[in-house]
């Protein structure tokens, strides 16, 4: 059971051996299941905003759609196109089947930047919700664009829109892997490392502004820590042996990694400037994968402790673990919901490796996927999505699919493979 482990955990490396183009594109993103009930809106072209390039009104409709909660109506040619300050006819959007809608213009500003003004309504309510004036450069449309989607998103749903936030992942072109961030629909994307050695398990810090990953550029696993915007390395974990699975907690003062440093792989907290080190594990399997909890108050991780890789969880101050999965031989890569009130893993059913999620209160657990090859479980940062790698005919793609498994998305990039995926949180 041990050697199973140890096969799993090597997964990502052994897998970035797919051939690539050597090809630049961004994620295309493939919605492969719809939840039911989608809210019916109307998203009518902003006035003035063909002068960008993206249109804002198409980039808000595939935000929203794309989250499995509406439907975007079809609409005729509209002549000339409203305003927010239209006046609103709301028996024509009943007529056209429409619960909310959504009208702007798009002007440019005597400084060369442009400014999005819009409306949304209740057109069953007949009533208004609400709009924003967002000012923004050219190349920051789509920026603007995915603020419009969260203020409707909220607006109409009661929780906070992630269409705003960021995804980091790895892909291999050739010989070369790139670490890679991207918008939450894969536009935008840049990468932040590229490396003849692989580049596994990134990890957002708390605030967004840095990421945590191990590389093999020096022929072994060292962690690092690297801000967003300025391209320099850190250097977190070298020791002796294996530095693997960095996990930041929540108030970003501490990382938790395991290491190898002192026989078999155990569970470490160490600061984000590599200072501090201190042992959080002593057992006689391998400790690996933490992820602390919201509350910052246990970190959950993978260990083959028991005789078969399972799911434990330790105080993140020390003490002894507990075990959290019983179900099945065979359950790995935790990662707990930002309510704290679910658990998502990785299990073996059968010959396949499934996402699946756990209700840490009555325990039942529910798989998400029907694929085979599924690893690197990421929540949303509103918790309704996981995002996920998986292998769809011999190709390493990504994938989301909500935490009530009835949406599912798929991420990929044209002949190319993408592993590692990590979901940013709210941009503070």
């Amino acid at each position: 059971m041990r050697s199973m482990l140890l096969r799993w955990l090597l997964l990502p490396v052994l897998l970035t051996g797919f051939a690539l183009s050597g090809a630049h594109a961004q994620l295309s993103i493939e919605i492969t299941g719809g939840g039911a009930n989608r809210i019916p809106i109307a998203l009518v072209p902003f006035a003035g905003e063909a002068a960008l390039p993206a249109p804002l009104s198409a980039v808000v409709r595939a935000d929203l759609e794309r989250s499995g909660l509406f439907r975007g109506i079809e609409l005729p040619p509209i002549n000339p196109l409203p305003t927010e300050a239209t006046n609103v006819n709301f028996g024509d959007w009943r007529a056209r089947l429409a619960d909310a809608l959504v009208q702007g213009s798009v002007s440019i500003r005597p400084d060369g930047r442009y400014e999005a003004r819009f409306r949304l309504y209740d057109v069953v309510k007949q009533a208004p919700l609400g709009g924003v004036a967002f000012t923004f450069g050219r190349d920051q449309a789509r920026t603007a664009a995915h603020r419009i989607s969260d203020f409707v998103y909220e607006k109409l749903t009661g929780e906070r829109g992630v269409f705003s936030t960021k995804i980091a992942y790895v892909v291999k072109r050739g010989s070369r892997y790139e670490l890679q961030i991207a918008d939450a629909d894969g536009a935008n994307e840049q990468a932040m490392l590229i490396s003849e050695e692989p580049i596994i398990s990134p990890a957002w810090s708390p605030d967004g502004r840095s990421l945590a990953y191990v590389s093999f550029q020096q022929k072994k696993p060292i962690v690092y820590v690297q801000s967003i915007e300025v391209a320099r390395q850190t250097v977190v974990a070298n020791f002796k042996g294996s530095n693997s699975a960095p996990a930041w907690s929540p108030d970003g003062k501490r990382i938790a990694v395991s290491l190898s440093r002192e026989g078999g792989s155990q569970l470490f907290l160490i600061n984000p400037d590599g200072s501090g080190v201190r042992r959080l594990t002593s057992s006689s399997g391998i400790d690996t994968e933490p992820r602390y909890s919201p509350d910052g108050q246990w970190i959950y991780f993978t260990s083959d402790r028991g005789g078969s890789a399972q799911i434990y969880r330790i105080p993140a101050e020390g003490g002894e673990a507990q075990r959290v999965t019983f179900e099945g031989s065979y359950n790995v890569s935790p990662r707990i919901s930002p309510d704290g009130k679910n658990l998502a893993f990785v299990t073996r059913n059968g010959a396949r490796f499934q996402a699946a999620l756990m209700d840490l209160a009555t325990r039942q657990v529910q798989l998400l996927t029907d694929s085979d090859k599924d690893e690197s479980p990421s929540f949303s940062p509103n918790g309704r999505m996981i995002l996920l790698a998986t292998v769809i005919n011999g190709r390493g793609v990504l994938s989301a699919v909500s935490a009530d498994g009835r949406v599912r998305q798929r991420l990929s990039i044209a002949a190319g493979d993408v592993r590692e995926p990590a979901w940013g949180p709210y941009l503070q």
